[in-house]
């Protein structure tokens, strides 16, 4: 790993091509899933089946596409205890974030005679996409607290889980433990854009929900991109990625255990390291090549850090902070002597992780925030999933007689500057209305 002194026409070109990476969108997987979302949408459960059929669970039936109370109740026998415990924490944790996020609806009357407010709903139904991760073998639990949680927090009366079946037509036993602890409704086997256009359009088995969240494949990307607007979405999500400013009280082995970490998700996933301390960074790059030997996925590791891994070294925190707030990561650890008189200044951020001892999976499983985070920049003007995204919000607005009166003339004013006339006449009856009524 060559180590970069920033800034310098070749820390700047690295830079460029790790911020320049995202998801591409193939002219033929868009052919693909718009041909998919169209058969979903025209015949229903049939294509479903012939979907799973084909790509997930060979003996796949109308009938099993919903997961059975009795499936349900099975589940909770085939893990072990310290799964449940884990569970708990976890799920208790992210319900304990998230209630701080809940918005109140409120109602002003400050002006005489008139009322403004907003009223604060929950959307009817949500639909929480949990991936299948290597046929269902390596279930993503922390996906369903993290998706469901905060709409049963928002109020949501139908919460819908879909996730790939297993090749037998069955769902890992974790999944349906977690979906029960955090509130789902029901859970089908249905994964890829075929579990996305389900959501979107209803089908006779899936009901049509009103949001969609979570993350998945490229094909699951794009038919989120694609049926967003019939229904709302999360975000776009492109490759994982972290940034992780350290000074010279950072652990190396810590530093490049972190790096790493985002590293094994992708080979797009970006890791880069941004410290002050030139001693550091040698040391980190050393720490990082023996890790790799060790990690399960080191071949998808390897080819990340070699492609979009990278060491830069800096003047000063200034500097890494300044650098931080261009590139938005998802993730940005500050593993420095006092993270808190930095964090104020970082204002491009999924999530900020402070201190030695709060590497990035603490944040993935059960500090409590959510997960789901803007990626590729995006942490500039989008934020994590929250609560939010299953609510929406109506304005209330009231006025009397006099106050009609007392605004009148500005509104007419104003649209008649912008040439809507009949705006202009929708208060000016009223004025001529009520002007001939005391005449009277």
């Amino acid at each position: 790993m060559q180590i970069y002194h920033y800034p310098s026409p070749a820390a700047e070109k690295k830079m460029k091509s790790i911020i320049d990476r995202t998801i591409d969108f193939r002219k033929a997987d868009v052919q693909t899933v718009t041909q998919i979302l169209g058969e979903v949408r025209k015949n229903g459960d049939q294509a479903l089946v012939e979907y799973c059929r084909k790509f997930d669970a060979p003996q796949m039936t109308t009938d099993a596409l919903a997961v059975t109370p009795e499936e349900m109740a099975a589940a909770k026998q085939k893990v072990d205890r310290s799964f449940t415990r884990a569970l708990n924490r976890a799920a208790a944790q992210v319900e304990r974030f998230h209630r701080q996020q809940l918005p109140k609806s409120w109602i002003d009357t400050g002006r005489p005679g008139t009322l403004v407010g907003q009223m604060v709903h929950p959307v009817d139904a949500a639909g929480i996409y949990v991936p299948g991760a290597k046929g269902g073998t390596t279930p993503l639990v922390s996906s369903v607290l993290m998706g469901a949680i905060p709409a049963k927090i928002a109020g949501v009366s139908n919460i819908v889980m879909v996730t790939p079946p297993t090749a037998d037509g069955t769902v890992a036993p974790h999944l349906l433990v977690a979906a029960s602890k955090a509130g789902v409704d029901a859970v089908y086997k249905v994964g890829s854009a075929w579990a996305i256009a389900a959501l979107a359009y209803g089908t006779q088995t899936i009901p049509q929900v009103n949001v969609i969240v979570g993350p998945g494949n490229i094909f699951v990307t794009l038919a989120k991109k694609m049926v967003a607007g019939t229904v709302g979405i999360d975000m776009i999500a492109g490759p994982s990625e972290i940034l992780v400013i350290a000074d010279n009280t950072a652990d190396p082995d810590f530093t490049a255990a972190d790096l790493l970490s985002q590293a094994e998700h992708d080979p797009l996933a970006s890791a880069v390291l941004v410290t002050d301390s030139p001693q550091l960074a040698e040391a980190v790059a050393e720490a990082v090549k023996t890790q790799l030997a060790a990690l399960s996925r080191a071949d998808i590791a390897s080819q990340s850090w070699r492609d979009f891994g990278a060491i830069m070294v800096v003047d000063d925190l200034d500097a890494a902070i300044s650098l931080a707030n261009q590139i938005a990561p998802e993730h940005l650890e500050l593993q420095v002597a006092d993270p808190m008189d930095l964090a104020p200044r970082l204002h491009n951020a999924g999530a900020i992780f402070l201190g030695h001892y709060t590497p990035e999976p603490v944040g993935d499983y059960v500090a409590g925030p959510n997960h789901v985070l803007p990626t590729a920049g995006t942490a500039r003007f989008s934020s994590a999933l929250s609560v939010d995204n299953f609510m929406k919000k109506t304005s209330l607005i009231q006025y009397s007689p006099a106050a009609f009166k007392k605004e009148a003339r500005d509104i007419i004013c104003l649209a008649n500057v912008e040439g809507l006339g009949a705006h202009a006449n929708a208060i000016q009856v009223r004025l001529d209305k009520t002007a001939s009524t005391q005449k009277g």
